[in-house]
């Protein structure tokens, strides 16, 4: 059975209802999933053997340099070790797969290389979104992770003005501040395939039948389940549909 790690935790949100919901989206497509929010002995564990198929970052954790984040640096400031990053970069290069969700784009904000693996990363000089409330959502046509989804309406929070890779394949997008924004994408670094969204505040976002079959085929895409070879080091069971 392909496995997941989802990496959890952080201020301001319900990452522990999140990740138990992509949890069982992950499952209702075979993943068997992990959660933990230690990020450094998380990412420690891909370079030992039998690395997971794929990691989720469901997460916030950066540096909160800003002074309005003061009071809470004690507990949550973060800055991922050279360690961390190297054995993060080794289970890409090897084919692992990459899945991030809303706050992962904010992560680890002094490793310039986290925004080419996501595709793409909050920048602290202009990025910005609304306040949590009612967003619509535009799907795409054209792309098999989104085929027959419709556009759909939800409680979440747009984020905009993001740096975006020039390479990354768009599959939703969504409008503000006189911008349409890109609220979804997938795309490869290197060997590794990678889908990242910025949508999924709370639970709330996840009760959209298209947010939640758009993470299901991400999930197969990643994972290697649409038929692409396995690691060496971790084989896809044939059983798995």
């Amino acid at each position: 059975m392909p496995r997941a790690l989802i990496v959890s935790g952080g201020v301001g949100h319900a990452f522990e209802q999140t990740s138990a919901r992509l949890a069982e989206l992950l499952a209702e497509e075979g993943i068997d999933s992990e959660t933990t929010d230690d990020v450094e002995a998380a990412f420690a564990g891909l370079a030992r053997d039998g690395a997971p198929d794929m990691v989720t970052v469901n997460a916030l954790r950066w540096r909160m340099l800003a002074e309005r984040y003061a009071s809470q640096r004690s507990e949550w400031e973060f800055q991922l070790s050279d360690k961390g990053r190297q054995a993060l970069l080794g289970f890409l290069r090897a084919g692992g797969g990459l899945l991030g969700v809303h706050t992962a784009s904010i992560c680890f904000d002094d490793w310039p290389e986290w925004g080419a693996i996501l595709g793409g990363r909050w920048n602290w000089d202009r990025s910005g979104h609304p306040p949590l409330g009612p967003v619509s959502v535009r799907v795409l046509k054209g792309d098999d992770l989104v085929a027959g989804l419709e556009d759909f309406e939800s409680i979440d929070e747009v984020y905009g003005f993001l740096d975006v890779e020039a390479d990354v394949d768009v599959l939703m997008v969504s409008s503000h501040s006189r911008a349409e924004h890109p609220v979804m994408w997938r795309h490869s670094y290197g060997d590794s395939r990678v889908v990242y969204t910025s949508l999924g505040h709370d639970l709330s976002a996840y009760e959209s039948p298209s947010l939640t079959a758009s993470l299901r085929r991400s999930a197969r895409w990643i994972a290697g389940l649409d038929g692409r070879k396995a690691k060496p080091q971790e084989r896809i069971s044939s059983d798995v549909d």
